[in-house]
């Protein structure tokens, strides 16, 4: 794999992975019809999605290691992409997550929300559910599959999830919360980080999946970017109005959290986690350990990850309704 700018370029694969490869062309969202108007917002958006593909080929190519050439805060994506083929070859040579778990442990130890996320993508592809999840992936971070099949089935058939704001027939109800949040995060993706039409967007569902939704738009306009300090302000005003502040809060506690566990918080990061959360990157971060202990020794349920995510709320509530 070869560097060219900070973009690596991976070589090309053999035999049969060909077939997995994917054409760096597919970073290209105006292909999908998105709402790309907004250049610089696209730029960013569509350079994750690139570092997205830059990982998934890496693993392809028994190169994922490499993934350690691009720029530190596109290595996320990149391993969110490496999770994905991960699952996908996992899954296709009946390897019983051996591939998932060498990624984990190994070069990706410090991105397991993407990791997790990116095996949700790989099952998305499959047209298989990861509702019991890969073998070998953590017990409770799994649950990040399903919003990881949310954002990839909802990518690759948005006219129907976006437009028709349909829900696929693959999952149960119960897990289709976890769906929406990777639905939210591709939304943000869909209206090019535009707080007013990302917001508009949201509104145009049922409310009873507007809170998930939520939840995804501020993992997003965290972890990728996008928007700038004022819109993020505007964007915080609308989960307001729609009574989802808290869910919009601890989306972005969230996506701090994933980038805090790889290092340091890239700058976009820690711009957005003020705004969204209403305190620093290490209040946000230690939001979600404190909540995580609430669900004590070994928690490994669906339940248990929408109760991680709930404990976060109320600790956010708590801190803004005494201040």
């Amino acid at each position: 794999m070869e560097r060219v700018g900070t973009e690596p370029v991976v070589g090309p694969a053999r035999g049969w992975r060909r077939l997995l490869s994917k054409d760096p062309g597919e970073s290209d969202l105006s292909r999908r019809r998105f709402r790309l108007t907004r250049p610089a917002s696209r730029a960013i958006v569509e350079r994750a999605e690139r570092s997205y593909i830059s990982g998934f080929n890496a693993v392809v190519t028994r190169q994922a290691e490499r993934i350690e050439d691009l720029s530190r805060d596109q290595r996320a994506f990149a391993y969110e992409g490496a999770g994905a083929a991960c699952a996908m070859l996992d899954l296709l040579t009946l390897a019983r997550g051996r591939r998932l778990h060498e990624l984990l442990t190994g070069p990706a130890a410090g991105h397991a929300f993407s990791v997790h996320l990116g095996a949700g993508r790989g099952y998305a592809m499959l047209r298989l559910r990861p509702v019991r999840g890969a073998r070998g992936a953590h017990p409770l971070l799994r649950w990040l599959a399903l919003d990881g099949f949310g954002f990839q089935w909802s990518l690759a058939r948005a006219d129907r999830m976006v437009g028709e704001r349909a829900m696929p027939d693959l999952l149960s109800r119960v897990h289709c919360a976890l769906f929406d949040q990777g639905l939210g995060r591709l939304l943000w993706y869909h209206d090019c980080a535009s707080p007013d039409d990302v917001a508009a967007r949201v509104a145009a569902y049922p409310v009873s999946r507007r809170a998930a939704l939520w939840s995804g738009v501020g993992y997003a306009a965290t972890c990728t970017g996008g928007a700038e300090a004022d819109e993020l302000w505007w964007l915080t005003e609308h989960a307001g109005a729609d009574g989802f502040r808290s869910h919009l809060a601890q989306g972005s506690a969230f996506a701090v959290a994933a980038r805090a566990q790889a290092g340091a918080v890239p700058d976009h990061a820690a711009q957005a986690a003020p705004i969204l959360t209403g305190g620093t990157p290490e209040d946000a971060v230690g939001w979600t350990e404190q909540a995580l202990r609430f669900l004590g020794d070994d928690p490994d349920g669906h339940h248990e990850f929408l109760a991680w995510q709930a404990h976060t709320r109320r600790l956010w509530l708590r801190r803004h309704s005494s201040s």
